[in-house]
């Protein structure tokens, strides 16, 4: 599993399909060869390392000594490529062993199907360190869409900025440090116009020492209005997309087809509201600073229409602890604390 797992590190990051390796082991424990998978389109892991077995395991009656060793259980669904579990049938492997499970609505049941050939399974094999080369992917797959994380940071009571654009932050530096950390771990961050506009933020991930994480989120506006040319988003690492936003679904889907799995986003009041009134937010993260604003302030978050007590949106706080001088208060809808 260890070289199995070194071979997933090739896949690519941002794919609509998960980053797998795996290699094929002899009676012996050798092994006889391997394969990764290289993106949407291409061969599967499994696939490709049975293509590149050495002649004399070629028929199935030589390959049932063989150990075919993944880092997610073998698909069971035909995609752009057809099932894994039924190419190491047809291979005639005797045992198969795989670290993550795979939790796709089409693609799950590869084991099930192995077993049902009197193939020989085993799983849950360094399950922790195969789902973490694919975290965004899997809480994709569970969701049937990209997992989206909405961030914002107020004053105590509930403002977002002065009224008169003064406060360019609210939330203190440990804040502001743990949010560029989350951005680096994001594939796309969203931000509407409006905030665009306002702020001019650059959307990037940085250091506290301003130089910028290896790895950066795509930038996503949304809002029909135009981005200045001078604009900080243009010299971005990544470029941005623009959709103006009317139907956050298919947005969502088509950032899910550009293998944007982790959606942050940090687009002002309007957006974020619009994420939730959608319930299409997934996480929750508030930065409480221990400030006053007062009604004149800017509100952090807009309308939900929310027009009763009992139509309230119900959150479970997952997580409350200090950054510097403020709080973080991690959240997530109530329905989904329940599932979980």
């Amino acid at each position: 599993m260890e070289r199995a797992l070194a071979l997933a590190q090739n896949s690519p990051r941002r794919n609509p399909n998960p980053r797998v390796g795996c290699v094929i082991l002899d009676a012996s424990g050798a092994i006889v060869a391997e394969g990764w998978h290289r993106g949407a389109g291409t061969a599967h892991a499994e696939v490709d390392a049975i293509a590149r077995l050495p002649r004399e395991y070629r028929e199935p009656a030589a390959a049932a000594g063989l150990t075919l060793v993944v880092t997610l259980e073998p698909c069971n669904h035909t995609g752009r490529t057809g099932p894994c579990a039924e190419a190491i049938v047809a291979a005639g492997i005797g045992s198969v062993v795989y670290g993550s499970t795979d939790p796709g609505r089409h693609s799950r049941g590869g084991a099930d199907r192995l077993r049902a050939s009197g193939v020989q399974v085993t799983g849950g094999v360094q399950t922790a360190r195969a789902d973490a080369l694919n975290d965004g992917w899997l809480a994709a797959a569970r969701l049937g869409r990209p997992h989206v994380t909405v961030k914002w940071a107020q004053s105590l009571d509930g403002r977002s900025a002065a009224a008169d654009g003064s406060s360019r932050w609210v939330s203190g530096p440990s804040s502001r440090a743990d949010v560029h950390e989350r951005r680096a771990r994001a594939d796309a961050i969203v931000v509407g116009t409006g905030t665009l506009l306002a702020d001019d933020p650059a959307l990037t991930a940085r250091r506290p020492d301003g130089s910028l994480y290896p790895q950066q989120p795509v930038p996503v506006v949304l809002g029909a209005r135009a981005v200045p040319e001078g604009a900080r988003i243009r010299s971005h690492p990544e470029a941005y997309l623009q959709r103006d936003g009317e139907d956050i679904g298919a947005v969502l889907a088509e950032l899910g087809e550009r293998g944007l799995h982790r959606v942050f986003v940090e687009g002002g009041a309007t957006v974020a509201a619009a994420f939730l009134r959608a319930g299409l937010a997934d996480e929750l993260l508030v930065y409480l600073a221990p400030l006053l604003l007062g009604a004149e302030g800017l509100p952090a978050l807009g309308p939900l229409a929310v027009p009763t007590i009992g139509q309230a949106r119900q959150l479970r706080i997952r997580d409350a602890r200090p950054l510097g001088e403020d709080w973080l208060f991690t959240a997530v809808p109530a329905d989904a604390a329940k599932e979980a």
